[in-house]
């Protein structure tokens, strides 16, 4: 693996991005217009929806950055743009990295500005302060970049790697503790939720709702997440084959 390949790859994507203004306005701003339609929902329950805007500026990136990213990654598969980058000399850990750093990016950006609307224009309230709450955004929205690249491997088409979202998120979604405590779920759906990275994601931010200073579990959450993340890219980069 050489960091000045996977920089390169990384400068590409970006350049590329640059050039699609719709894509960035998707990926920059729908979570934080998603969040101010969701504090006009709880309008009646404003206690309610400060309880829940922390933790679902976990999810909204997440969901985004799969989609985005899954779908991207298998524009490049199905173009030849992969192909030909096989041919040289670069790793497989260079081109996945190199994706995973550009669409860091990205997610720190979206994050920062998700954050910003939470705290300042929708006035909600976190004891963690503001920078476990940047935090703990930008590991969940690297997650679903970790986690799109992996999953585009499995698709043929644009429209599968879409459905992929729905058929691999939303099982988490269900069972990671947003809408029911977990230990009032079946303990099949325990089970699941305790081997699956969006549980976490989800307690991180409970963590920066209710608790002043950085706390062990916190840490640990988020360490579980990166780690998810982290297995998830080299797992992306096996399913790349080398053309010769």
């Amino acid at each position: 693996m050489s960091l000045h390949k996977t920089l390169a790859t990384a400068q590409r994507v970006l350049q590329q991005l640059s050039h699609d203004p719709r894509t960035l306005a998707l990926v920059l701003l729908v979570p934080a217009i998603l969040l101010t339609i969701l504090k006009f929902v709880f309008q009646g329950n404003i206690f309610l929806f400060d309880n829940l805007a922390p933790m679902i500026l976990g999810i909204f990136p997440l969901i985004m950055m799969f989609i985005i990213t899954s779908v991207a990654t298998l524009r490049e598969r199905t173009i030849g743009t992969l192909d030909r980058l096989m041919t040289y000399p670069m790793s497989k850990l260079d081109f996945i990295f190199g994706y995973a750093i550009a669409f860091a990016v990205l997610a720190l950006l979206q994050a920062i500005i998700a954050s910003g609307v939470v705290l300042g224009f929708l006035g909600v309230t976190v004891l963690g302060g503001t920078l476990p709450l940047i935090l703990s955004a930008v590991v969940a929205a690297l997650l679903g970049t970790a986690l799109g690249l992996f999953m585009s491997a499995f698709a043929t088409s644009e429209f599968q790697a879409v459905q992929f979202m729905p058929a691999f998120i939303f099982p988490q979604l269900l069972t990671c503790g947003l809408f029911v405590a977990r230990d009032h779920m079946a303990k099949v759906l325990q089970w699941f939720a305790d081997v699956m990275p969006l549980t976490y994601g989800v307690d991180a931010m409970k963590q920066v709702t209710a608790y002043a200073g950085w706390t062990g579990v916190l840490s640990r959450d988020l360490l579980v997440v990166i780690g998810y993340g982290i297995v998830a890219l080299i797992l992306g980069s096996i399913t790349i084959r080398r053309q010769e």
